[in-house]
């Protein structure tokens, strides 16, 4: 039986502490992940002295590091715990294939790459840190490998563009096309019930085809998933909508010329691609309910999230 009289807070810390080195090279390490963002505010934010060698920044650099190496060896046991309990998050969602080692690698590579190269880099982690809608809840319902999904996109590609030669190496975006067509041309939005959001998961949505924006979204993704494509989904001040991945510029030049003189070309008569380009150059197409070409004009423009499945 174990007696709790004996278990001091001393105790605790005693069990939970690491060896050195290894909680000084802990620290560091987390001291310069955290430092790298924070000069980059600091730089973008604070005035130019414009020494020699640039060594105002440097300076600011180095007074970075060691004020947060003193913040974080003050703070040495919680900070070491909830590494080791984050640690343990990323592992477990590595082994389920959610959000894990990986992902977390590409986020902070994309904000660092992104802030570098943005006038304002506190925005960039302001919105890296707002949380997507019913994200698990989306996740889930993206169900790309159920068969009923896969079959729905499957059929689709076979109604539309499949006699389109010439263009193998974009065969899957016009598949995709397809799919997108088959989808926008028989959706119903129907609203949420007032006691608050719905998610339909894809398969619930192809009993009927209709939903509210985020049920459009969660199909589309899954369908266009289901069949090699690459979708995100974006979210707007009250509105969620998919993008697929086109590729770089050229690859753009090419789709638009597909979209307007092969695809869609009454739907896209006159009109212009409407895309993002993100933090890679890569460029993603607007798929909305509210669109009727791929590439059609955005509900809203500003962009308050992304969730990507790769």
């Amino acid at each position: 039986m174990i007696n709790f009289k004996n278990i001091t807070f001393t105790k605790i810390k005693q069990s939970l502490q690491v060896k050195k080195p290894w909680d000084d090279v802990i620290i560091f390490v987390l001291n310069v992940l955290i430092a790298i963002p924070l000069f980059l505010i600091a730089h973008e934010n604070l005035i130019e002295l414009n020494w020699a060698f640039n060594l105002d920044r440097i300076l600011l650099f180095i007074t970075l590091l060691l004020v947060i190496q003193l913040v974080l060896r003050l703070l040495r046991t919680i900070i070491i715990i909830c590494v080791f309990a984050y640690i343990l998050v990323l592992f477990y969602g590595t082994i389920i294939g959610n959000y894990g080692f990986e992902s977390i690698y590409e986020d902070y590579d994309s904000m660092i790459y992104t802030m570098s190269d943005n006038p304002f880099p506190q925005d960039i982690i302001v919105s890296k840190l707002l949380p997507f809608p019913n994200k698990s809840l989306i996740l889930n319902a993206i169900e790309y490998k159920n068969p009923k999904v896969r079959n729905f996109a499957v059929m689709a590609t076979t109604k539309d563009f499949r006699d389109i030669r010439g263009y193998s190496e974009y065969r899957t975006i016009i598949q995709c096309f397809a799919v997108f067509k088959e989808i926008n041309k028989r959706w119903n939005y129907v609203s949420d019930p007032k006691s608050g959001d719905y998610i339909a998961t894809a398969s619930e949505s192809l009993n009927y085809f209709s939903g509210d924006c985020d049920d459009h979204s969660i199909l589309m993704a899954a369908c266009v998933r289901a069949i090699g494509g690459t979708p995100r989904l974006i979210h707007t001040k009250g509105h969620i909508y998919p993008e697929i991945l086109i590729g770089s510029m050229n690859d753009l030049e090419t789709v638009n010329f597909l979209i307007k003189n092969v695809l869609f070309v009454k739907e896209s008569a006159g009109k212009q691609l409407h895309y993002h380009i993100d933090e890679r150059n890569q460029i993603w197409l607007n798929l909305d309910y509210t669109a009727s070409y791929p590439g059609g004009p955005f509900m809203f423009e500003e962009i308050l999230g992304a969730l990507t499945l790769n």
